[in-house]
């Protein structure tokens, strides 16, 4: 029997975002434009790596299990890392960043994307105790992209905001127009990733209540986290 190998590019992307989680949770707390851009840039690699390393673990034939364990795992550090300054910033510093009421993060939502992620790491590990496998696929990918579009415009509100103010720059009504459809994008994102995030869980839940009741378990097609 070979021994699996465990330094595959893949693995190698995810112990990536795992290593850039605590930079992209550091970088806007420090004052200035350019650490949130830095950040927002970490942030845009690492959510494109979360994409294709499944998938170039599936073309070149190389998914270990070192990889199913680490890929959720880089998938929650990532999420909790930019949610602790998002929470953060537009709560303590609302006035500074310009930040409308709409565009805060509510402490509930913060708790239900973090839970929702929890609860089915949870979900994942009963389910292969019982010999069900849940894949990818679906609403869940969806509400991941979602979530990372508020997560990546957030960030990037931050940096604009530093920006404008280190270079004393009049928007005048092109920046406020900007500004408009930038706060817009971070509500509407946020809003959906939310709605997303509470009808793909229901959906598992109840796809797979039979791990809970005691009945035969079973899979169906089309699951994702």
């Amino acid at each position: 029997m070979t021994a699996e190998r465990v330094w595959t590019l893949p693995n190698i992307l995810t112990l990536a975002r795992i290593a850039l989680a605590p930079v992209i949770a550091l970088l806007p707390f420090i004052e200035g434009w350019s650490p949130k851009l830095i950040a927002f840039v970490v942030f845009l690699a690492a959510a494109i790596s979360d994409i294709y390393d499944g998938r170039l673990a599936r073309e070149r034939k190389e998914i270990t299990d070192l990889g199913k364990i680490l890929d959720p795992l880089a998938d929650k550090l990532l999420l909790f890392a930019t949610l602790v300054p998002i929470y953060w910033i537009t709560h303590y510093r609302m006035r500074e960043y310009e930040i409308p009421w709409w565009g805060s993060l509510p402490l509930w939502v913060a708790l239900l994307l973090v839970g929702r992620e929890v609860l089915m790491t949870v979900l994942r590990q009963v389910a292969k105790r019982r010999g069900v496998v849940i894949a990818a696929a679906g609403a869940g990918k969806l509400k991941t992209i979602v979530q990372d579009i508020f997560i990546g415009a957030t960030i990037a509100w931050f940096a604009w905001k530093d920006l404008t103010a280190a270079f004393g720059w009049h928007r005048g009504w092109l920046g406020e127009l900007w500004d408009r459809f930038h706060g817009i994008v971070v509500a509407v994102t946020l809003a959906t990733a939310v709605l997303l995030t509470m009808y793909s869980l229901g959906v598992y839940l109840y796809r797979y209540r039979r791990l809970f009741t005691g009945g035969p378990p079973h899979a169906a097609p089309g699951d994702g986290p």
